[in-house]
Parts: structure tokens; C-alpha cells; sequence
């Protein structure tokens, strides 16, 4: 009996084939298929699948819940059948950017590699902070970088940079950390990637087709979702300029550890849960109201969180498909999102 390819990535769905984003404790992995609109296009996408995982925000004391649900998240993608070709941790891996934290969070992902899992990592504001990123780019390298695969261009970015706040207040390294680690940090500023990483962008990207699919990942949204919260990057608008010449672009962030979707312009932004908690939905009316998960019970540590896979076919349109631990997803939203 022969197989179409949407039925096929139907199939491949309903089995569990991919998980896209992490955000939360109780994970709840994300499908997306994704296709082209056009078939005439002269890029050539070979289907594969991805995983994200993100915002740990792992402690230091030992044996901690955070531990045990992004252990469940990496221990999932290592279920996975077929396997994820590499896995985007979307930041915030530590809770307060110390070296136990950090670590830990490398010897749980180092499985992933262990078992021929490649991942990539972008910094979270609390990944960065303490020692101003030093000891995670010891660790994990650039914090923003790309690279081709199978077709598709990925790029990461760090989206929480943020204008010196602290020398004139002549606050330690932990004052520092503590500040930007509230929700609400009333003297940090707004987060944005910064001049040298817009040019870095306009040299990555300006030998690049219109045709060409692009998949960018940022911790903090790529559109103003609510910037009291920092659920937005301030030069966003210049990335989505330098981005405009595409036909079309997932934008992939972590940071508001929630379903939320967005269209802006050529860019669709899919949010993600965290494997730690969940954020609660800010003051905002959404342009897509029904994609909203259910309140998480407080009582259950697996419940208001996840992670998520991606499949994406030879075509780049798509769906992201919420596989979750909990009853947290709406009826609605059971068979996913078109992307």
C-alpha cells in the first residue's frame, strides 16, 4: 500500500516522531511538519526532525525537581524513533548562572551526544549574568552561530544582552544576577542582541536566497509581547528587517515558559514550555486567543511543562503538534498549529 507524504507525516506524528521546544517541568513535546508553499522552489529541503529543549533553570543542591523533569525531556528525545538530528537547548539552563548549575545541565545533555545526539546552545539572562557569560562560553562556545542542514539555514542568536546597569551602582557579580533574574527588573533595561550581532546577521544571511528556509531560535520573543516582562527583544524590528527578504521564517524562543503563537510580517514565532515552570499568561489580548494551554496544578511537578520536536518535510509549511505529560493543551489544539 503505498503512503502520501502528508499521510505519512500524519503517521509519523501520531508516533511520537518529533519534539520541538522545551520550557517546563513536566514536558509536552511540540510536532511541527513543515512545507513550502510553492512548489517550483529551487531549494531543496531532505525531511528531518529536531528537538528543543529549554529553561532548566537548574540549582545546584542536588537531586532537585528541575533536575528530574529535564532529565525526562532529554531521556524522551532519546526515545525518540527515528532520532532528532541535533536538539536547540533555547536558554536559561542554569537558575543563577553558577558553575555547579551550568555543569549539571552539561552532564544531563551530554547524553544526547553519548548517543550521537548533536546540540546546539543559545544563553538565557539567567545563564549570564553572574560572570557575564564567561563560564558559558567555556562551556558551550559562541553564543550566537549558524549553520545549514539538509536545506534549511538555523541560526541562534543571544537576545539578552542589556546596557551596563550595575558599575554605577557598584553592585557585586551576585546583586548583578539577582537583579535581572525577577521577572520584573525595574533597573535592568530592555534585552536586545546588540550592533555586532545585526552585522553578524546581515554577513550570515546576505548571500542567501529569498528561497531559502530559515529557522531562527532567541530566548526572549522576536515581537513586543508584553516588555515589562522582558517578553519581547528591543531590536527585534532589525532582525525582522534583515530577515524580510525571505519567504518565510519560524522564529523559535523560550523565556515565556507558555503556548503563544504570533505572526509578524514573513516570521511565525512559536513560544515554548520550559522543564521548570510555567509563567502565567500576562495582561494581553492575543491575536490567536485560543492557543493558550490550561492553568498548570501546582500539586504536580510534570504538569504546565514540556518540551517539543519538529518535523520538517520538503515543503516548509506546517504544523507544530503538541505532544504533552499533562492534560494542558485545549481539545482544540490536540492535532497542532499551522505554521
Amino acid at each position: 500500500m503505498k503512503i502520501s507524504r502528508r499521510n505519512l507525516i500524519k503517521l509519523s506524528a501520531t508516533a511520537g516522531l518529533t519534539a520541538f521546544t522545551a520550557t517546563s517541568i513536566s514536558p509536552l513535546l511540540g510536532v511541527v511538519n513543515v512545507a513550502q508553499a510553492n512548489p517550483r522552489k529551487k531549494t531543496k529541503i531532505t525531511p528531518f526532525n529536531f528537538a528543543v529543549i529549554g529553561d532548566a533553570h537548574l540549582y545546584e543542591m542536588p537531586n532537585h525537581r528541575f533536575d528530574k523533569t529535564l532529565e525526562r525531556a532529554v531521556n524522551d528525545v532519546l526515545k525518540m524513533k527515528p532520532k532528532p538530528d541535533f536538539v536547540v537547548f533555547i536558554g536559561d539552563l542554569a537558575n543563577f548562572g553558577k558553575k555547579e548549575e551550568l555543569l549539571k545541565g552539561k552532564r544531563i545533555l551530554d547524553k544526547l551526544r553519548k548517543a550521537g545526539i548533536p546540540y546546539k546552545m543559545i544563553p538565557g539572562e539567567h545563564d549570564w549574568y553572574l560572570d557575564l557569560g564567561k563560564f558559558w562560553k567555556k562551556l558551550f562556545g559562541s553564543p550566537y552561530w549558524s549553520f545549514d542542514h539538509k536545506g534549511v539555514h538555523f541560526i541562534g542568536m543571544n537576545s539578552i544582552l542589556v546596557e551596563d546597569y550595575w558599575t554605577a551602582r557598584d553592585m557585586t557579580p551576585w546583586e548583578r544576577m539577582l537583579a535581572i533574574a525577577e521577572l520584573e527588573c525595574h533597573i535592568c533595561g530592555l534585552w536586545g542582541v546588540g550592533e555586532k550581532q545585526l552585522q553578524w546577521l546581515k554577513e550570515d544571511v546576505k548571500n542567501l536566497s529569498p528561497d531559502t528556509p530559515i529557522v531562527i531560535f532567541t530566548h526572549s520573543p522576536l515581537w513586543n509581547y508584553y516588555p515589562r516582562w522582558n517578553f519581547q527583544t528591543k531590536d527585534a524590528d532589525a532582525i525582522r528587517d534583515i530577515l524580510s527578504k525571505f519567504e518565510k521564517v519560524i522564529a523559535i524562543h523560550g523565556h515565556v515558559h507558555q503556548v503563544v503563537y504570533n505572526r509578524t510580517g514573513n516570521m511565525v514565532h512559536i513560544g515554548n514550555l520550559a522543564t521548570s515552570w510555567p509563567w502565567p499568561y500576562p495582561p494581553v489580548e492575543l491575536p490567536y486567543p485560543k492557543i493558550v494551554m490550561h492553568r498548570a496544578d501546582p500539586g504536580d511537578i510534570y504538569d504546565g511543562v514540556g518540551f517539543a520536536t519538529t518535523y520538517i518535510d520538503d515543503t516548509f509549511l506546517g504544523n507544530m503538534k503538541y505532544v504533552e505529560w499533562a492534560d494542558l493543551i485545549p481539545k482544540d489544539l490536540k492535532n497542532g498549529i499551522p505554521l
